[in-house]
């Protein structure tokens, strides 16, 4: 027993001091702090980590239940201490009871990472509080567990658990005291770290393990950014319709598969160009080139290994792409691009000014926020120190993040004397996309800075209104909260984008982008967009499998309608022709845009009533004369025209007390259909 406190006194001086040894003081253990069997494993394992050895790990880290048995003989005769516990803790006993505490306290009692157990530990490894007194000093040895990675103390499990990710994350996934030879379990990267590979959109790229922590991996990739990915991509092979070839830019490499995916289906009309600032993530992006049997330019390649070095001559490379190491906002100062994708981790506001100061006339640029803490009104004072804008949580949150994303865009290209023509403006769950269009000159910046206003908001009904240009006085909004209850309830909110957040041509060239590449997961929502932008109730139409064959190119049945050629086609309804109409009425105004904002079916319920399906509610704010769609900023949210006032009133016409027979509403609902 006092050779085993020796032991762990030399360790736990090693352990304070960082000393590493080397295997040539192993001799220095062998007075019981170890097995020979670990030995011989140390041994074994020393190609890998010269400079530790097996002997090394505590004795309270196992791979089984025996290995911890044997370190006290239990079948030998007499009284035995325990191992990992002092004598005024647990006093020696006889062999059947030690080898019950053993099983019951130490071996149950444990944190486990890549098939090693970290036992419970109560000998004096920590070093006492200096707060202590000698008399405290004396009685306190606190419960640990050992590190199998660093061989740090720490006294609680959660901790332990925390410590254990942190290194995961790191992408130390190896112990570094292995207690076998199945440590390692997959395939190492070049770099010594295990990787899986994926495949999206007919691209190859090998992932590290902690591929999913933003703030702790070097090559960060999020399986559900994959819409956000499909409808960059379907808005650049637009823009390569229209001119060839083109300067693109992926300012935020990570693992490169945003840019690999523009190079490998786009080919010679794109000329790609993939950035980071992290040396890790560049020779990932390379790695990953050569996977997809793409050729990366631009700086020296890696080290690439004896079996890969001849498989370069057998195929010629499909595309090729730059890949840089550089800062994105000195590569988009240095050169110009004709499209440019930002998608750092969180907000992008801090790379507005280099991208619009150096994008060709008629370019696009893409910006993905993902700080939806900010951006959904969870940190106003985050939302007001990053865009500027004063917001408060709303019904309509999502579509107020995106016109305070593209409001932050509009003033970040009216700096450089540039206006936007906004494409696409999305918001999901995860992120915030929007997709302008770059107009050169001041009087396109001064026409795009005209529709930046404030939004007066009801904070009682939700009911809202836009500021019209030079009012300062009327901060009215359209209801009567203000009159009928004390106190003020309207807010102003912004300043935020008052234009429209789609342009229908644009989407339908992306439908049909969508379509020629089968991406099939990203199709219904640019339907939606489409239906949206137009704030028609077609949908139905869109997702028919007949419309879908035959309108490919034009990607909605509403341009076929409007040029009367379906006049003379076979099985069109009646009710699809008086939507055309409806569609022909509206034309001549103003321009077609959609209007802003949206009411929630289920927030302006009547209580005790119940509301009519969301389908059928588009059909009677249609029949009432109201422009009405479906919307993707929420499944039960409904964009109209009409005020709230119309809105709740057409909702409570049609709605039903609770627990009445339905059949009065069945007759109301098929004299309806009937009218139509």
């Amino acid at each position: 027993m006092a050779e085993l406190k020796e032991a762990d006194a030399s360790q736990q001086h090693q352990e304070d001091g960082g000393i590493k040894r080397d295997e040539d003081t192993g001799e220095e253990y062998s007075a019981g702090a170890a097995p020979a069997a670990e030995r011989s494993d140390a041994a074994a394992d020393s190609d890998s980590k010269p400079s530790t050895t097996t002997s090394d790990r505590h004795i309270s880290i196992q791979t089984k239940l025996e290995g911890l048995e044997t370190l006290v003989d239990l079948n030998g005769a007499g009284r035995k201490s325990c191992p990992l516990c002092p004598e005024e803790k647990f006093k020696a006993c006889y062999s059947h009871k030690l080898r019950r505490h053993l099983q019951n306290l130490h071996w149950k009692v444990y944190v486990e990472f890549k098939g090693s157990r970290m036992c419970i530990c109560h000998l004096a490894c920590r070093n006492p509080k200096p707060s202590l007194s000698g008399d405290q000093v004396s009685g306190r040895h606190m419960a640990h567990f050992h590190c199998v990675v660093c061989s740090v103390t720490i006294a609680r499990k959660t901790d332990m658990v925390s410590h254990l990710k942190r290194h995961f994350n790191k992408g130390e996934t190896e112990a570094s005291y292995p207690g076998g030879s199945d440590a390692q379990t997959e395939e190492p990267t070049p770099s010594g770290q295990a990787y899986e590979i994926l495949k999206e959109l007919g691209t190859n790229v090998q992932l590290l393990p902690n591929h999913s922590t933003p703030l702790k991996s070097d090559t960060y990739f999020n399986r559900k950014m994959k819409p956000n990915r499909q409808l960059v991509f379907c808005s650049l092979a637009v823009l390569a319709e229209e001119r060839n070839p083109l300067e693109c830019l992926d300012a935020f490499g990570a693992t490169g598969i945003m840019g690999l995916q523009w190079a490998k289906h786009l080919r010679s009309t794109v000329r790609v160009t993939i950035t980071d600032i992290s040396d890790t993530c560049v020779k990932m992006i390379r790695e990953n080139c050569e996977l997809n049997n793409i050729r990366a330019d631009g700086g020296s390649r890696g080290p690439r290994g004896p079996d890969r070095a001849g498989c370069e001559p057998e195929t010629a490379p499909v595309a090729t792409v730059e890949v840089a190491k550089m800062d994105a906002n000195v590569m988009m100062h240095l050169r110009p691009f004709d499209y440019i994708h930002l998608d750092p981790f969180g907000t992008a506001v801090n790379y507005l000014d280099a991208a619009f100061r150096n994008v060709r006339n008629l370019g696009i640029i893409s910006v993905t926020s993902t700080d939806t803490g900010s951006l959904y009104a969870k940190s106003p004072n985050v939302t007001l120190r990053h865009y500027g804008c004063h917001i408060v949580r709303t019904e309509y949150y999502k579509e107020l993040a995106a016109r305070m994303v593209v409001a932050t865009v509009a003033r970040a290209a009216a700096r450089c004397n540039k206006g936007i023509e906004v494409l696409l403006a999305v918001a999901l769950e995860h992120f915030v996309l929007v997709v302008v269009r770059v107009l050169r000159g001041p009087t396109q910046a001064d026409e795009s800075a005209k529709k930046l206003r404030k939004l007066v908001h009801c904070q009682w009904c939700e009911e809202r209104m836009f500021l019209k240009l030079g009012n300062m006085v009327d901060d009215t909004v359209p209801c009567h909260c203000h009159g009928s209850l004390p106190g003020k309830t309207a807010v102003q909110l912004g300043p935020l984008w008052a234009g429209p957040l789609f342009n229908t041509g644009f989407l339908r060239r992306m439908l049909s982008a969508a379509v020629q590449h089968s991406m099939d997961d990203v199709q219904p929502l640019v339907k939606t967009l489409i239906c949206e932008s137009e704030c028609t109730t077609l949908k139905s139409l869109v997702h028919g499998s007949s419309a879908l064959s035959n309108q490919v190119e034009c990607g909605v049945v509403i341009k076929t309608l409007q040029s009367g050629e379906d006049g003379d086609q076979a099985g069109k309804r009646k009710s699809v022709e008086d939507c055309g109409n409806v569609v022909k009425k509206l034309k001549p105004d103003a321009s077609l845009d959609h209007p802003p904002f949206y009411y929630s079916i289920h927030r302006h319920s009547i209580r005790s009533m119940n509301m009519p399906k969301l389908n059928k509610f588009l059909q009677y704010l249609t029949e009432a004369g109201f422009r009405v769609s479906r919307t993707h900023f929420d499944p039960t949210g409904v964009r109209t025209d009409a005020t709230l006032q119309q809105f709740k009133s057409v909702l409570t016409k049609y709605s039903v007390p609770t627990g009445t027979n339905t059949a009065g509403a069945g007759q109301s609902a098929t004299s309806n259909e009937k009218a139509v």
